[in-house]
């Protein structure tokens, strides 16, 4: 676990991460913009105006704004596969803050036929396991839109506790103001959580 003082240089360094039933995670390379690609035509995800899902058309920005964030000290984003390799979605640490031990786990987007899946929840026990039992955090959150319900439902489902609503924290890209409702899991909570998500696991299995 990290303590105040402690060497916190290379806080997110590169890791893989394999699940036991339904996920592995890859730290996001240019190499994966093809399938990256396949995945964004899935014909939904630019259409989900409140995420930060690429459409068709956005998908070498969308790599190269999480590649230009992506350092020890910042974050790193991962890409999803299924365990028989195929790319179904991506999920990022970021606002990272080694000193204080925390970050966000935030940028999620899946495939339709990843959703209502155990893809999420194995995504979640694994990022969450890592920067609590690895990296030491002391808290993670989540951060979404206000309008996002589903979102807002999904990180609720982990025991993810509402800390506030940040109003007019960002300008979108339409001209509108997004609401961002803040969420976080604390050290203390994760055993409870982990063993919820893995309660969660049984279930579709």
């Amino acid at each position: 676990m990290g303590v105040a003082g402690a060497d916190v240089s290379g806080f997110v360094e590169p890791v893989e991460l394999t699940g036991q039933r339904w996920v592995r995670l890859e730290p996001l390379r240019r190499e994966h913009l093809p399938e990256i690609a396949a995945a964004a035509a899935d014909g939904e995800l630019g259409r989900l105006w409140f995420t930060a899902a690429p459409g068709p058309d956005e998908v070498t920005a969308w790599v190269d704004g999480r590649l230009a964030a992506q350092a020890p000290d910042r974050g790193l984003t991962f890409v999803v596969r299924r365990l028989d390799g195929t790319l179904v979605g991506s999920s990022s640490y970021m606002n990272v803050d080694a000193k204080n031990r925390r970050l966000e786990i935030g940028n999620t987007w899946y495939v339709a036929s990843a959703r209502r899946s155990g893809v999420n929840a194995e995504t979640k026990l694994l990022m969450l396991g890592h920067a609590f039992d690895q990296l030491g955090c002391i808290a993670v959150e989540f951060r979404t839109h206000f309008m996002n319900l589903t979102s807002r439902a999904a990180i609720e489902r982990l025991g993810a506790k509402q800390d506030g609503i940040l109003r007019s924290h960002q300008l979108m890209a339409d001209g509108s103001r997004r609401d961002t409702v803040v969420y976080s899991i604390l050290d203390v909570e994760w055993p409870a959580v982990r063993n919820n998500l893995r309660y969660r696991l049984d279930r579709y299995a």
